[in-house]
């Protein structure tokens, strides 16, 4: 169950999240056999990537507005708008049934602090965010350099890595960062000054 895997990774949150997240689970296994979405559908699978989703609001500071960066199925920015419904929250797609996706939860949950925009991140305008996020997108020199039309000068980033990350981190040439290790992922935070 959702809340006992959340809770015990020392996520709690409020009885309508989990009623939120089984109207989420719900659609993405209807659209997802249908568009392809997301190849894991189960539902233990899907609380997986939840739990993946939010794992890092144990870590990161808190934050007014964030982009999610090819957000697909949902993760991690969709959860992210879920959980947190006080965070101006931008989901950046650009794939037209994904998109339709993610609209349609949007409306199904009522999620008032949801923009979902239809781009590819550099093409962009206009925004600016406190933090920026994506999940097997691609790397994380890339990723830095695409989204710099949307950072703010003190933005901070959460890329959600696999076992790469090394060999990126040696490329990317940061500095500030913390990696978070849960399981096979790598939550690179990259805090804004």
């Amino acid at each position: 169950m959702l809340k006992t895997l959340l809770e015990a990774n020392n996520l709690k949150f409020d009885e309508s999240f989990y009623s939120d997240c089984e109207v989420f689970k719900s659609l993405l296994q209807q659209w997802g056999k249908i568009h392809n979405l997301s190849g894991r559908l189960t539902s233990s699978d899907i609380d997986e990537n939840i739990l993946d989703s939010l794992y890092p609001l144990n870590f990161i500071d808190s934050y007014e507005s964030f982009a999610d960066i090819g957000t697909g199925a949902g993760y991690p920015g969709l959860v992210l708008a879920i959980a947190l419904r006080d965070v101006k929250s931008y989901l950046i797609e650009p794939r037209i049934k994904r998109v339709s996706f993610l609209n349609f939860v949007k409306a199904s949950l009522k999620l008032d602090n949801l923009t979902i925009l239809c781009n590819r991140v550099e093409e962009v305008k206009d925004l600016q965010v406190d933090l920026i996020t994506s999940r097997a997108v691609t790397n994380t020199s890339l990723l830095l350099d695409i989204t710099k039309n949307i950072k703010k000068e003190n933005s901070s980033y959460l890329f959600y890595k696999g076992s790469m990350l090394d060999e990126e981190l040696e490329i990317a040439k940061i500095n500030n960062y913390k990696v978070v290790n849960r399981k096979d992922r790598n939550y690179l935070y990259i805090k804004g000054k």
